[in-house]
């Protein structure tokens, strides 16, 4: 009885413990407890694959990849992570090496490399510089076509007459001739020119912008009647061209006696721009009115207000207004000629139009350049002074409120 027994001992723990024999529906009676371990092993196993089933039922359509009973033998394989994906769909993944690749949701398995879209790869930062150095190239190639003229100019004023015709072009003189500006200086009405330019431009400029910041204010703040009729009227002004009423103030000039003298380029222009005044009333819209209804109850005048409150909330605007009236002003050509007779009281820009008639048939072009490039400093140097306002204007332009 005792080797029955003992050999009964035996095969039953043979037969428990055979490997790949699983979970099978045949089991003997008397387990060992080797054999009884195993089910919780085997029920934590399947509590860890568990969930993809979870997943494949809550996604319509998918198709759940081939599973089979999980052994010891899958436990140490490298764990990889399954996701539901619609029928026919690629999705990329990560292989070990770090470079995207396409699965297939028929096979599971790597296809082919993809490449993720500059944008990503690139980043914000990136991005923001490469289109920083887009926007500086694009305006380096403006900024180089503009300015190389005015260098042309100045080069030709210390060129001699042979090197001006010069082909290739010659951009840098062998010797610099300076001289030019002192025959420029001796020679002509250059310095007179400038002196008189000088008067008109200032005197005008100066004068007509506090004339057109009154006449702006008036309109847009003060209630005064019929100021919208006034408006208008002055913007039916500027539909009228200069040319139909030169001959008429020719005329009312040449009566008072202001013909060959500065008065008829300034007296008239003191009283205002509609230009100007426009874009200031236009500026003062965007000022509120309280701010002016708190002052004249502190007791405050128009013109306190205007000089204390109003005229540095504009000042920007008045700047910018300012340069580019100086600008017209200053090259003015077509009303000079036509009331200044007398060389020594004409502007500059009539006397270089009169240097380029008399020296032109000399081929003497670095004189003509070199007062040429006189004028044009005044203007460069209001718009290095002023040039702070004027993007100031511009930044506060395109605000409200």
């Amino acid at each position: 009885m005792t080797e029955k027994s003992a050999s009964s001992t035996a095969s039953s723990d043979t037969t428990g413990t055979t490997p790949g024999t699983g979970t099978t529906p045949d089991t003997t009676g008397t387990t060992s407890n080797r054999a009884g371990a195993a089910p919780p092993q085997a029920g934590t196993a399947r509590a860890r694959t568990g969930t993809a089933p979870a997943r494949a039922e809550t996604a319509p359509n998918t198709e759940a990849t081939p599973s089979t009973e999980t052994t010891a033998s899958t436990e140490t394989t490298p764990s990889t992570r399954t996701t539901p994906v619609r029928t026919g769909e690629r999705v990329a993944d990560t292989t070990p090496g770090g470079s995207p690749t396409e699965t297939s949701p028929l096979n599971g398995g790597p296809t082919r490399a993809v490449g993720l879209p500059v944008a990503r790869r690139l980043g914000r930062k990136a991005q923001g510089r490469i289109a920083d150095w887009i926007t500086f190239a694009v305006l380096a190639v403006g900024g180089v076509a503009m300015v190389a003229p005015l260098v042309w100019m100045f080069s030709t004023s210390l060129k001699t007459k042979t090197e001006v015709f010069a082909l290739p072009p010659v951009w840098i003189p062998e010797v610099p001739q300076w001289e030019t500006y002192v025959r420029m200086w001796e020679n002509s009405y250059v310095l007179t020119g400038f002196q008189n330019s000088l008067v008109v431009a200032t005197s005008v400029t100066v004068l007509g912008t506090i004339t057109c910041s009154l006449a702006a204010f008036a309109l847009a703040k003060m209630r005064l009647p019929g100021r919208n009729a006034i408006f208008v009227g002055l913007l039916t002004g500027i539909m009228i061209p200069f040319p139909t009423l030169m001959i008429p103030q020719f005329v009312m000039f040449s009566r008072i006696g202001w013909v060959d003298t500065l008065l008829p380029l300034i007296v008239p222009a003191i009283f205002g721009n509609v230009i100007v005044i426009f874009f200031l009333k236009q500026y003062l819209e965007n000022v509120p009115n309280s701010i002016i209804e708190a002052a004249k109850i502190d007791g405050a005048s128009y013109w306190q207000i205007f000089w204390r409150l109003i005229f540095p909330i504009i000042r920007p605007a008045v700047s910018a207004q300012f340069i580019l009236w100086f600008m017209m002003v200053w090259n003015d050509y077509l009303a000079p000629i036509l009331y200044l007779n007398t060389p020594e009281r004409q502007t500059l820009q009539v006397v270089i139009a009169n240097m380029n008639v008399q020296y032109a048939t000399q081929r003497d072009y670095p004189l003509i350049m070199a007062a040429s490039f006189v004028a044009l400093l005044p203007i460069l140097a209001v718009f290095l002074v002023f040039q702070r306002q004027i993007i100031e204007s511009v930044a506060l332009t395109g605000t409200k409120g």
